[in-house]
């Protein structure tokens, strides 16, 4: 079963396609070794007999004879042939059986095969020859052997095998070992991931500090790992604290029920308690959506909305907004708006998240203060500010005042307590994270809530010309 794996895995595969191409590579390289040596050498052996048959058939027929007499002669390694034929074919002298087949009398070279004789021993070879006809009518046929070009071939071939042979057999043997590698790393990713798959979200994917790919891929999933771990801490405590709040208002609108069912003498009392019963389900029912807005916006599904509004409109219809019921509590709502700030976004989403951050300032700020919008660009970035005269967030609730269900009621007490489920700048939050911007909350005296449009800019702490007392601002 582990050598079938072996086999499959992906490291010897490319082990043996690129032994292959190796291999393709080095018989290309023999083929156009062995084709340019057979071309040199046939060439050669061409002009050397061409050159030859023109200078024995150009002379006497005795001078013709002893020419090739003596070229037989000088041929220790018995590559020569030589034949002088008479107009009919007949056989006139030397080691050639009889006029060679389909070889044209033209001065031309050919390849050929004759018969060789030599001493009464007859041999069939293949040879290069050319065929002249001297001036006394004879045909003169002079040839060369050509098994030496085969014998170039045959060294070059066995070169090449006892090259590849070697060659493929390390190719395989590291392939193997680099395969079983990487098998081992991958069975441990494998058990690291069976446990995390058990619910050990807190195992991660090992690492050797190589750099490799194996490597990479391990950190980018122990990232991931990470961010699911915190993601599932988180999600069950919310669970808990959605069971808790609202658990709390339907055991008030229970108790209230069962009071007017036991206590109401007639039926206006009754619509009392009704009508109160039905305020805690509103509160409830707002809580649920409040939270399925939330969950909307974290998984991103209103990304298709997104197009270039201009600040300015979103603030003035937020205070147009809120403006009565700040006159109500005797809040002054002030606006400063760059009318040419823009961005590209989704308008509900943006006027929620002003309004929330409006409604928490309102909402905090006793009556005789005031709460300060501002929208302006800073640093060709721009910059919408909720600064209030409340009391503020203390610097150790402020990672915490994003957190569903979190409430600051008792750094922020408000005149007569507030109603709220914490989930305000929870929504806040999400909608700024899901157009990439940056949330930043400072202290005070008051609190000062800023969003920050695009990315680089620092928290300003000099800005005090919207606000009735300088605020730093610090950077969540």
């Amino acid at each position: 079963m582990r050598l079938l794996e072996l086999l499959r895995s992906t490291t010897f595969r490319w082990t043996l396609a690129i032994a292959a191409a190796v291999a393709a590579c080095n018989l290309f390289l023999f083929g156009c070794f062995y084709l340019r040596t057979t071309m040199y050498l046939t060439g050669n052996i061409d002009t050397a007999i061409t050159e030859a048959a023109a200078l024995i058939a150009d002379g006497s027929k005795a001078d013709t004879l002893a020419a090739i007499a003596r070229r037989l002669r000088d041929d220790p390694r018995r590559v020569k042939l030589a034949g002088l034929f008479a107009a009919d074919g007949q056989r006139l002298a030397g080691n050639i059986a009889a006029m060679p087949a389909g070889l044209p009398v033209d001065g031309t070279a050919r390849g050929t095969v004759l018969q060789r004789i030599d001493g009464g021993d007859e041999e069939t070879q293949t040879v290069r020859a050319v065929a002249v006809r001297a001036p006394s009518g004879e045909v003169v046929v002079i040839g060369r052997n050509v098994d030496e070009m085969r014998q170039v071939a045959n060294t070059v071939g066995r070169g090449i095998v006892l090259q590849l042979v070697p060659g493929l057999i390390l190719a395989l043997v590291l392939g193997a070992w680099l395969s079983v590698r990487a098998q081992r790393r991958v069975e441990e990713m494998r058990t690291q991931a069976s446990r995390i798959m058990s619910g050990e979200l807190q195992a991660r994917l090992p690492m050797r500090q190589s750099r490799d790919s194996l490597d990479r891929l391990a950190i980018i999933v122990n990232r991931m790992l990470d961010e699911i771990e915190m993601l599932v801490r988180a999600l069950a405590g919310v669970g808990d604290d959605i069971a808790h709040d609202i658990r709390t208002p339907l055991t008030r609108v229970r108790a209230m029920l069962e009071r007017g069912r036991d206590a109401a003498r007639d039926l206006g009392e009754l619509q009392a308690v009704t009508d109160r019963a039905i305020a805690g389900l509103d509160q409830s029912l707002a809580m649920i959506t409040a939270l399925l807005r939330i969950a909307e916006i974290d998984h991103g599904r209103r990304l298709a909305a997104m197009d270039t509004i201009r600040l300015s409109d979103i603030l003035h219809a937020v205070v147009e907004l809120y403006e009565p019921i700040a006159e109500d509590k005797g809040v002054r709502l002030h606006l400063m708006a760059d009318d040419m700030a823009s961005i590209r976004g989704d308008r509900d989403l943006i006027f929620e998240a002003v309004a929330n951050l409006v409604d928490n300032a309102v909402k905090f700020t006793p009556p005789g203060g005031a709460v300060r919008i501002a929208v302006r660009d800073q640093g060709a970035v721009p910059v919408i500010r909720v600064a209030d005269t409340g009391p503020g967030i203390p610097p150790e609730e402020r990672e915490n005042v994003v957190r569903r269900f979190y409430r600051s009621d008792k750094s922020r007490p408000a005149q007569g307590g507030t109603q709220g489920f914490g989930l305000g700048l929870s929504l806040v939050a999400a909608i700024v994270k899901l157009h990439g911007f940056q949330l930043d909350i400072g202290g005070g005296p008051g609190c000062v809530v800023r969003i920050v449009c695009g990315e680089g800019v620092a928290p300003d702490v000099s800005d005090t010309t919207d606000t009735d007392h300088p605020v730093r601002l610090a950077a969540e």
